[in-house]
């Protein structure tokens, strides 16, 4: 289904796609959100621009292979669970600091790293199931 109408909205409804799938990543931690929904989003937002673009643009619009993205998701969840054990704390207990930036006080947990590492996993997962499908219908 690559009519023109579909190639020409793709980009665009990509794009904000993606914006709302970072706003409801960052709303997880006030109400219902998080990593999870936010990367079926944006996993969704790559898979409709694969459909009416292919799949070559899509790669290189990501830049790194998605497996590489979930990898790095992974990485980032692990380590937010291991910083509580060099706390002293249980593993994957949420810990807070709360640095100045531009003389505002900015809250960081590493909820908020776990849940971005949850975001990429599944972005990155779902994206490379998506592509691969999508290589395989286009032979």
């Amino acid at each position: 289904m690559r009519t023109l109408i579909f190639r020409t909205v793709a980009p665009y409804l990509t794009s904000l796609m993606l914006v709302f799938s970072v706003f409801v990543l960052l709303r997880g931690h006030n109400a219902p959100g998080g990593g999870f929904i936010g990367g079926l989003i944006a996993a969704s937002a790559f898979a409709i621009y694969g459909i009416a673009c292919g799949v070559s643009p899509v790669r290189r619009a990501l830049r790194l292979h998605p497996t590489t993205i979930a990898g790095i998701g992974l990485l980032l969840g692990s380590v937010a669970g291991l910083i509580s054990l060099f706390d002293g704390v249980p593993f994957m207990t949420g810990l807070w600091i709360y640095p100045h930036f531009f003389g505002v006080e900015v809250p960081l947990a590493t909820v908020m790293l776990f849940d971005f590492g949850v975001y990429l996993v599944v972005t990155g997962t779902i994206t490379a199931i998506a592509l691969v499908l999508e290589e395989r219908e286009g032979e």
